[in-house]
């Protein structure tokens, strides 16, 4: 009897020991399961921090790189004692800030579709889509296409080579788009007045 009281003890102490070392297993299985968890949160917090900081630098580099007009807008009409119509279309642009260059190469003759900015006009009748245009770069230049820090550049549309529905004449309006590879998009929109001038400045 005594023996059969040991040897029912001897296995209690074996359950025992059973019992320790899986919970062990159970242990170390939640600890490399909340591991693995916690990499992958934090894995998601990384990237979703960096995609956040493209997303700064992204808007920073467009704002950067924003022009603006310079100077007025001027209007010439056709030749003659007593013009009708519109001809021609002049402005300036420049860098709003220091940013980054803009390309300006125009869209005109042998540059043709290799311009990055596209130029767009709409009358009350026309909405034309990438016109030819070109350039002139007024003051400091370095001799080539790209709008940067302190230089203009005037930019000039011949109406008459663009295929209108309708002449612009007296107090018809027109709305013309810069639109650069890298920034905003200048909209100008201007009436002409009751009679046309040979030049006219467009306010």
């Amino acid at each position: 009897m005594i023996k059969l009281f040991k040897s029912m003890r001897n296995l209690h102490r074996e359950e025992k020991g059973m019992t320790g070392l899986e919970t062990a297993i159970i242990l170390i299985a939640f600890v490399t399961v909340a591991a693995v968890f916690g990499y992958a949160v934090l894995s998601a917090g990384l990237f979703s921090a960096e995609r956040g900081k493209e997303t700064i630098y992204a808007g920073l580099n467009e704002a950067k790189s924003n022009m603006e007009l310079s100077g007025s807008v001027i209007g010439l009409g056709d030749n003659g004692t007593t013009p009708t119509k519109l001809n021609t279309i002049k402005f300036t642009v420049k860098d709003a800030i220091a940013g980054n260059p803009i390309d300006m190469t125009p869209n005109s003759g042998a540059t043709a579709g290799d311009n990055k900015c596209v130029l767009s006009l709409t009358t009350s009748g026309t909405y034309l889509n990438n016109i030819a245009w070109s350039t002139k770069f007024i003051g400091d230049d370095n001799g080539n296409n790209l709008l940067e820090t302190g230089e203009q550049c005037e930019i000039t549309i011949d109406v008459t080579a663009l295929s209108l529905s309708a002449d612009l004449g007296a107090n018809d309006t027109f709305s013309v788009q810069v639109k650069p590879s890298i920034g905003s998009t200048i909209t100008i929109q201007r009436q002409l007045p009751p009679a046309i001038e040979p030049v006219m400045d467009l306010h």
